[in-house]
């Protein structure tokens, strides 16, 4: 895919789906799936209400038409159609007449942000709520009473969850994860799942790949729960490195998050390409809190997940706010954060282990057209030195990723020196490994 169609996709995405009052179960997050299957080709699963996810239980589907707070003279004061976020996700239906005394506990606000409206659910308990900006609430008439509507409906249905995949020449297993619960939140909650279809229209236009790339999306905390108990042995058994995408359109600097085993294999890779990708990045130690990785990461499955931020989630004074709109959000930085994470799954992609069929003393590189024969050509000097180093470390058990940190080079600088080295016959895979097409660092210019 051109960068241009690229950027058509973000854009649409953002206009469909941020108006969409989604939640973790019901027609909105069905209607998203919609969308998305439009560029992503999802296999959707329902998982009836009631059953039994480990300690969790699947809750009634929530379903919501309308929802108000109304003067004695007919005026809306809180409207829903205005602003889904004015209603605490999974609230009750109410009908009745009520004094502000009676209301008040039920009005939720951010007096340091006034002009926020917050985002609140009440999915595990029976409950019902408004949410408001700090100006709106102050022009409620203390000594009034107030019309209050809400038309929903909680009953037995299901939860849905959606994933696919793209073979490779390898069983192992990349998992790259999101979810999609919240209402009209366009950082927090539409970024990830856009970066997703992008990346697997990205990944399916590769002629190999040497990993099974695995797509999961689907509503946070009880959908990864659903998944992990359906696939969560498959996933044990394959899954050598995972992402939650999540937080990636914003303007702040990039997170790296790491997976709880400090020596896994992503965090070895995700180090080396914050550095050499130019940007400026905060690398943390997981923490179980945040996201679905949380999930992933619970003793039980102990999965080598991480993830990759923008700003990260709870950070940014927009989070689980109406702030966090299309405003908040820049195609050109999701763009860019998409460059990124291309760079890791071809740095995951590139790191083989190879052994020097030539190793007695070092090869006439010459003889092979792989040594600048003019002095000066500082290009093919540069290629020849990685090759050098390429050939010196290739004992099969030194993997491509520790000889560019050795050489002090970007992993992706030995694209051409191996695909080279492989057709002169000075290297070969390790048995037993899958060779990849030579690696392509994504160049996306700002728009």
């Amino acid at each position: 895919m051109e960068q241009a169609s690229f950027k058509e996709i973000v854009d649409d995405l953002f206009q469909e789906l941020f108006p969409i009052c989604r939640s973790i179960t019901g027609n909105g997050i069905r209607e998203s799936f919609k969308i998305l299957r439009k560029y992503l080709p999802l296999e959707l699963h329902e998982i009836p209400s009631g059953e039994q996810i480990f300690d969790w239980v699947v809750p009634e589907e929530w379903n919501i038409n309308d929802a108000y707070i109304m003067d004695l003279n007919g005026n809306r004061l809180v409207d829903f159609q205005e602003n889904n976020l004015h209603v605490i996700s999974y609230s009750i239906p109410v009908k009745e007449r009520i004094s502000f005394d009676k209301l008040k506990p039920k009005l939720h606000s951010l007096p340091d942000q006034p002009d926020a409206i917050p985002y609140l659910t009440s999915y595990y308990a029976r409950d019902w709520g408004f949410c408001l900006s700090e100006k709106q609430l102050d022009k409620f008439d203390p000594s009034a009473e107030y019309e209050i509507y809400i038309d929903s409906e909680l009953k037995h249905g299901s939860l849905t969850i959606g994933e696919c995949k793209l073979p490779g020449t390898t069983k192992g297993e990349i998992l790259l994860s999101s979810y999609l619960c919240h209402p009209s939140m366009a950082n927090n909650e539409l970024s990830g799942p856009i970066l997703i279809a992008l990346l697997y229209r990205y990944l399916s236009k590769k002629t190999k790949r040497r990993f099974t790339y695995r797509f999961y999306i689907g509503p946070e905390t009880i959908g990864a729960l659903v998944y992990l108990k359906m696939r969560g042995k498959l996933l044990k058994e394959r899954v050598l490195a995972g992402l939650v995408v999540t937080c990636c359109g914003d303007r702040g600097r990039f997170t790296f998050k790491r997976a709880k085993d400090e020596h896994a294999w992503i965090n070895q890779i995700a180090a080396h390409v914050v550095n050499w990708s130019q940007i400026d990045c905060n690398i943390l130690d997981f923490f179980p809190t945040g996201s679905d990785e949380r999930q992933y990461s619970s003793p039980g499955f102990d999965l080598p997940v991480a993830s990759l931020m923008r700003s990260m989630y709870s950070q940014f004074p927009e989070y689980h706010t109406s702030l966090d709109d299309l405003n908040f959000v820049d195609t050109t930085e999701l763009l860019e954060t998409m460059r990124v994470y291309v760079n890791l799954l071809e740095s995951l992609e590139a790191d083989d282990k190879y052994i020097n069929c030539k190793p007695h003393g070092e090869p006439q590189l010459a003889k092979y057209g792989l040594y600048p024969t003019i002095g000066g050509q500082k290009t093919k000097k540069k290629f020849a030195r990685n090759l050098r180093f390429l050939l010196c470390y290739s004992d099969g058990k030194t993997g491509l990723l520790e000889i560019a940190e050795r050489a002090g080079v970007p992993i992706w600088d030995f694209a051409e020196p191996v695909a080279l080295a492989l057709e002169n016959g000075l290297i070969e895979m390790v048995e037993g490994e899958s060779n990849t097409s030579p690696m392509h660092v994504l160049k996306i210019k700002s728009t």
